[in-house]
């Protein structure tokens, strides 16, 4: 593999390139395009890419892997701009939130002589750009690989050595299955912690409130600090799926209200009681395993 290709050079783009580079991949060049030229060079100071690209299909163009991490709603523009320049045989990959829209576009934009393996690292921070990039970023963390149907193996190994060199766990899985999923653990999070943050400083109360708050408010709202585009592109493709699990979630809040009206301390206690021991046993032992 002559050449890797990284399309979108911010927080994930340019954390894939380091921990690429970290992986001392031998022969291999890593191309790199971003939005503007400057981030693009702050890239290859920052040792993520070594050739900054003129276009995303200058940098696609000999690439035995592209991997497109921009915005979700630019991806069908990228792939039909990189389509002319893939090589037979290229593998294409990608890095968004959200997976089903990203693989019909894909069928429809991307030549027949391409294969593409949608991909999505589950991991992130709520700073943006090449700045906030870190090797170490995916290490440990679960990274979805959702191939297309008709996606040949030795297309699938080569997304499976890519998120292994970047220390992240391959997790197979369904389009569809993953935006259902990732709007619960993921989507919903983020609304939650934008929608808190927003009810307490439109409060008259605000400086007061402000004054007050310590870790557990900004832990708790922390997400509504990532970015707004992101937000943005992440509600327009998994609209469905999230306004399923903010019902879910507008219930439980609601079932949590009448135990807290009802005043009842047994059933204050056994709400938060279970709800601390359900998580603790979470970060204690990790997912449970489904039986098969």
């Amino acid at each position: 593999m002559p050449r890797i290709a990284i399309i979108g050079l911010g927080l994930i783009g340019g954390s894939i390139g380091l921990a690429l580079k970290r992986a001392n991949l031998s022969g291999v060049e890593i191309a790199g395009v971003a939005r503007s030229s400057d981030t693009a060079s702050r890239a290859r100071r920052a040792g993520a890419i070594d050739l900054p690209a003129r276009s995303a299909a200058d940098a696609a163009r000999g690439a035995g892997l592209v991997i497109v991490a921009s915005p979700i709603l630019t991806i069908a523009g990228v792939f039909e701009e990189i389509a002319p320049s893939l090589d037979p045989g290229a593998v294409v990959t990608d890095a968004a939130s959200t997976k089903a829209l990203v693989a019909q576009w894909a069928k429809e934009k991307l030549p027949a002589h391409a294969h593409f393996v949608g991909g999505h690292p589950m991991a992130g921070k709520e700073h943006q750009g090449i700045d906030a990039a870190d090797a170490d970023l995916f290490k440990g963390k679960p990274w979805v690989i959702a191939p297309d149907v008709d996606a040949p193996e030795a297309a699938v190994n080569t997304v499976i050595g890519l998120v292994q060199a970047t220390g992240a766990n391959p997790v197979f899985m369904d389009p569809q299955e993953h935006d259902s999923y990732v709007a619960a653990v993921s989507h919903l999070p983020l609304t939650v912690a934008a929608a808190l943050f927003s009810v307490t400083v439109d409060s008259a109360a605000w400086p007061e409130l402000a004054a007050l708050a310590s870790s557990g408010f900004r832990d708790t709202t922390r997400l509504a600090s990532g970015s707004a585009e992101m937000a943005h592109d992440i509600v327009q493709t998994n609209r469905e799926n999230l306004l399923h699990w903010i019902d879910r979630f507008h219930g439980e809040l609601g079932r949590f209200r009448d135990v807290i009206a009802k005043g009842d301390s047994k059933e204050i206690a056994a709400a938060f009681g279970r709800a601390q021991l359900e998580r603790d046993n979470y970060m204690v032992n990790g997912p449970p395993r489904r039986e098969s």
